[in-house]
């Protein structure tokens, strides 16, 4: 009872609760990986994984792919540096970015076209969204950290991106189109366990299924991930991938793809 109030009210306040998450980890100088989990927005009550990266820049922090840590969390974020800027990749992600300008007075980037809608139906993005970014993002939009740029998947709807930071052989940051999940982490429920592993989630190294069922982006703009320079991933979805990532998507990226069309 106490726990549903409190979702009410923190809903009712703009934003959703805090989520379960692990430590961050420095996996680069300056570079930082936290692991924690989300509630589908399904009639279904399955819980998954989903992680957030952080990067420190000349002026503060730029975190990609928010999760509202909880307060043990965000002293640790904080012992870090001060948090400027919330980057959104995702077009289906950034329930937690409206959080982040109200605590710490981020700045909001979204790639231009996305929306900041409820759910996941792409044509709701043709009603009012909840709130707006600071500043719109293409390919050429200068970013927060001064060795970073963007490749936009123009054709998925919603766009999503991906974050190349040209730095030990390339880190490339992803939102849903690349995933690594060859198992379930401590952040899923049993009813994720079953239905994720049906529906294609749970595997290495992987094109990620949903995104492309709902999205639908051509499979050129896919596969344009490999003209890109990447040893690492840091995906919304799963584990880091560090050290030999180009090679190891290689196969998914020219596989199938599901969902996307010509």
């Amino acid at each position: 009872m106490v726990a549903a109030q409190a979702l009410r009210e923190s809903v009712k306040g703009g934003h959703l609760p805090e989520s379960p998450h692990g430590k961050l980890e420095e996996l680069f100088e300056g570079v930082w990986f936290v692991r924690g989990g989300i509630k589908m927005p399904m009639r279904m009550p399955m819980k998954i994984g989903r992680a957030m990266t952080v990067v420190r820049g000349e002026d503060g922090l730029t975190i990609f792919n928010s999760i509202r840590l909880t307060e043990e969390g965000f002293a640790e974020l904080e012992s870090l540096g001060e948090v400027k800027h919330v980057v959104r990749l995702a077009g289906f992600h950034g329930r937690d970015d409206g959080f982040y300008r109200d605590r710490y007075g981020a700045r909001i980037y979204a790639v231009e076209g996305q929306r900041y809608i409820r759910g996941m139906d792409p044509e709701k993005a043709r009603l009012d969204p909840y709130m707006e970014p600071d500043e719109w993002l293409t390919e050429e939009s200068a970013l927060p950290i001064a060795d970073a740029r963007l490749k936009v998947f123009s054709t998925a709807n919603p766009p999503e991106a991906v974050c190349l930071m040209e730095r030990h052989g390339g880190i490339l940051v992803a939102g849903d189109s690349l995933q690594h999940t060859p198992e379930p982490d401590e952040f899923y429920n049993w009813p994720a366990k079953i239905m994720m592993k049906r529906f294609g989630f749970l595997k290495p190294y992987n094109v990620g299924p949903g995104w492309l069922q709902f999205a639908h982006p051509t499979f050129s703009d896919v596969r344009s991930i490999l003209d890109l320079e990447f040893e690492h991933v840091l995906p919304a979805h799963g584990a880091a991938v560090v050290g030999d990532a180009k090679k190891r998507y290689r196969p998914a990226i020219d596989g199938e793809l599901k969902g996307c069309h010509t």
